[in-house]
């Protein structure tokens, strides 16, 4: 009976807090993204805006998990981006390229885009440029963690107005993310595949095994896993904790003893829903 009440309450928080307008997609790139190999919806990366009804200037682009070979646009997308919305903070999640049809760079092309589109149209999503974050999950949380490790300032040269914008985050949230490429014991084989293609060049698989391309530029990062994670072992957000610790980037690490991978909000959970609650209180903080 707990539990059904707690998501009852969780549930009717969420849909009261509408967006100020009826969110409709945009392409990230309106006459086709880099490296497109087709004009399919999966060819055409975009960005779904759930701003916020009274914006406190915050917003977060919000990536989806799914293996790198789907999305879990419900549960790691939608309600994320409604729950956002309940704190005053805008949303936007990310349709980006997958696997086996798509590898490297492409994910972090779109995920560096949209960082790009929001700043670069700040003032009319009604955000702060410089309060712009990344959240994902899982494989979306190892390409937030790219996003948040590989960075540039802008391209000036660039005759799109929006690459003139920097792609670093100002902060990233990572639930339960897929992490190391390269420690065998806690990688997520089936990302590492659908990013990287069968046989990868071992170079590139250290430099996206993100715990070893934190710098101290890397921005503060909020993170979350349960010790019962199988499918993505808690080891991962440990490695890039750690990696965080070591180069004095602010950082703050949940592990929930319970709970399976891929439980975006946890509503059914009464101890693991309060996750998103710690997460609340550390955003109050930047």
């Amino acid at each position: 009976m707990k539990n059904l009440l707690l998501l009852f309450a969780a549930s009717v928080a969420l849909f009261a807090q509408r967006p100020a307008a009826v969110p409709v997609s945009f392409p990230l790139w309106a006459g086709g993204a880099p490296g497109a190999l087709g004009t399919d919806d999966k060819d055409i990366p975009a960005l779904t805006p759930w701003i916020a009804r009274n914006p406190n200037g915050m917003a977060i682009v919000v990536c989806p998990g799914g293996g790198y070979g789907a999305l879990a646009a419900d549960h790691e997308g939608t309600q994320i981006a409604q729950w956002l919305n309940s704190q005053g903070i805008s949303a936007f999640v990310l349709r980006y390229r997958l696997g086996p049809k798509y590898h490297h760079p492409a994910m972090i092309n779109d995920a560096q885009r949209a960082i790009r589109i929001v700043r670069a149209r700040a003032a009319e999503f009604r955000v702060n440029s410089t309060k712009i974050g990344i959240m994902g999950f899982s494989a979306g949380g190892h390409l937030s963690a790219s996003a948040a490790t590989h960075f540039d300032s802008g391209k000036p040269s660039s005759d799109d107005i929006i690459e003139h914008a920097s792609s670093r985050p100002d902060f990233a949230v990572l639930a339960y993310p897929v992490i190391t490429f390269t420690e065998e014991a806690y990688v997520h084989k089936g990302s590492r595949r659908n990013l990287l293609g069968e046989n990868p060049d071992p170079k590139l698989v250290e430099n996206l095994s993100n715990e070893r391309a934190v710098t101290k530029e890397t921005p503060p990062c909020f993170l979350f896993h349960t010790d019962a994670d199988t499918g993505v072992p808690p080891e991962n957000s440990v490695l890039f904790y750690l990696a965080l610790r070591k180069h004095g980037v602010p950082a703050e690490l949940h592990i929930y003893e319970k709970g399976p991978h891929g439980v975006g909000l946890a509503w059914s959970d009464i101890a693991l829903s309060t996750w998103p609650a710690r997460l609340a209180d550390w955003l109050r903080n930047r």
